[in-house]
C-alpha cells in the first residue's frame, strides 16, 4: 500500500509541474516575450540559491540518517582493512572538498552572474597557466592515491605471515563452504571429476584410487574438515583464504574486514587479513548483543545470489581448538564405518588407557589408506 502511495504522489508531483510549466506559458503570451524571459530569468536565479541550500540540507540529512547504518562507523575490524580505511578518508576528504566548493561555486555564479542588460559577457579564451595547474594537480594526487592503494593491494594478495592459518573457500550457486586442513596441516587434493554431493564429496576431494582417471587416494584428504554456512577465524591470528568457485564466478565480500576478492572458476584467488575482535567483541562495541561478521557475495552470480552469504565467528584459539575438535573429518561423513567413534571398543584386559581421538584417527587413516591401495 505504501509503495501505491509513492508511486501516485510521484506522479502528482509531475502533473504539479506540466501545469505550472504550461501556465508560465500563458503568462509569457500576455505579458509579452521580454518581459516574460526578464521575469522568468530572476526567478531562475533565485531558484538556484533555493536548491543550493536544499541540496546542502539534503547532504547533511542523509549522512545523518545513514552513516550510523554503515560499518565504516565502527571501523575496520581487521589489522590490515585499516589501510583501507585511511585511504577511504583521503578519498572522501579530497573529493568532498572538491564536490562542495564546485557545487557551491557552480549555484552561486547561476545566481550572481544571471543576465542583466548592462552586463557584458566577458570571452575567456585560453590560459596556458591555468591548464597546467588543473591538470597536473590532480594527476598527481591521484597517482599517489593510485600507489598508496596498489601498495596496501599488494600486501592483501601477497604471501601471508609465517604460522597464518589457512582456509579453502569455495563458492557455488548458491552458498559458500570452508575446508580447514587436518592434523596434518595439509589440505588433501581434489579433482573436479570427484565431485558427488549426492555421496558427501562435495568439494571432489580424492578419497579413492580411480584406474580409469589414473588417480590414486590422498591420505592427506581423510582429515580435511569442511564446513557450510560459517567460517571460524582466530583473534589476532593472520588468515589466508584460498578462493575458488565451482561454477560461475563469485566474490568474496568481508565488508567489516575491508576485504574483497573475486571467486573465479579454474582459477584460484587468494588474500589474508588480521581479525582484531572477536564476536563478542564487536557486540559490546558496537552494542548489538545480534551483531555477526558476514561473507556475502559481491558479484550477482544467479537468481538466488541474494541468499548467497555466510557468518563468521571470530573466536580465541581456546575456543577455536574446542570447535575443531567437534568437528568430523568430511572422509568420515563420507563413510561412517570408518568413523573410529563408531567402532565398537574391544573389551579392556587390563589397565592401559584407550588410545586418544588423534591416535584413534591415525590409526584409521593409515587403515583407509591401505584399504584403498
Amino acid at each position: 500500500m505504501s509503495m501505491f502511495f509513492t508511486v501516485a504522489a510521484f506522479f502528482l508531483i509531475v502533473i504539479v509541474i506540466f501545469q505550472i510549466a504550461k501556465a508560465t506559458e500563458y503568462v509569457s503570451v500576455l505579458k509579452g516575450e521580454e518581459q516574460s524571459f526578464k521575469q522568468s530569468n530572476k526567478v531562475n536565479g533565485v531558484l538556484m540559491i533555493v536548491f543550493l541550500i536544499l541540496g546542502l540540507i539534503g547532504v547533511y540529512w542523509c549522512n545523518k540518517l545513514l552513516y550510523p547504518r554503515m560499518t565504516f562507523r565502527e571501523g575496520s575490524a581487521s589489522i590490515e582493512g585499516e589501510q583501507v580505511d585511511k585511504l577511504f578518508w583521503i578519498t572522501l576528504i579530497l573529493t568532498g572538498i572538491v564536490f562542495f566548493a564546485t557545487q557551491i561555486l557552480l549555484f552561486w555564479f547561476a545566481f550572481r552572474y544571471q543576465y542583466k542588460e548592462n552586463r557584458k559577457a566577458f570571452y575567456f579564451p585560453h590560459n596556458n597557466t591555468m591548464e597546467i595547474i588543473w591538470t597536473s594537480v590532480p594527476t598527481i594526487v591521484l597517482l599517489i592515491m593510485i600507489v598508496y592503494g596498489l601498495r596496501s593491494w599488494f600486501l592483501f594478495t601477497g604471501d601471508a605471515p609465517k604460522g597464518a592459518m589457512q582456509i579453502e573457500v569455495t563458492g557455488h550457486q548458491f552458498g559458500w563452504e570452508f575446508r580447514y586442513p587436518g592434523e596434518d596441516g595439509v589440505f588433501g587434493k581434489k579433482y573436479f571429476k570427484d565431485i558427488d554431493p549426492a555421496n558427501s564429496n562435495t568439494l571432489g576431494l580424492i578419497w579413492q584410487d580411480n584406474a580409469a582417471l589414473k588417480q590414486k587416494a590422498d591420505p592427506a584428504t581423510f582429515d580435511d574438515i569442511i564446513i557450510s554456512g560459517t567460517m571460524y577465524l582466530v583473534k589476532n591470528k593472520p588468515v589466508e583464504l584460498l578462493i575458488n568457485s565451482q561454477d560461475v564466478i563469485h566474490d568474496v565480500g568481508l565488508p567489516q574486514f575491508r576485504m574483497k576478492m573475486d571467486a573465479v572458476p579454474g582459477t584460484p584467488t587468494r588474500l589474508w587479513f588480521t581479525p582484531k575482535y572477536t564476536t563478542e567483541e564487536m557486540r559490546k562495541i558496537t552494542g548489538n548483543p545480534h551483531y555477526t561478521y558476514e561473507l556475502a557475495c559481491d558479484q550477482l552470480c544467479g537468481n538466488g545470489h541474494y541468499s548467497m552469504r555466510a557468518v563468521i565467528e571470530v573466536v580465541t584459539q581456546q575456543e577455536y581448538d574446542v570447535i575443531m575438535a567437534k568437528q568430523k573429518p568430511a572422509y568420515f561423513r563420507a563413510f561412517p564405518d570408518k568413523d573410529p567413534s563408531n567402532q565398537q571398543p574391544a573389551a579392556a584386559t587390563d589397565s592401559t588407557a584407550a588410545p586418544g581421538a588423534a591416535t584413534a584417527l591415525r590409526a584409521a587413516h593409515d587403515t583407509a589408506a591401505l584399504a584403498l591401495r
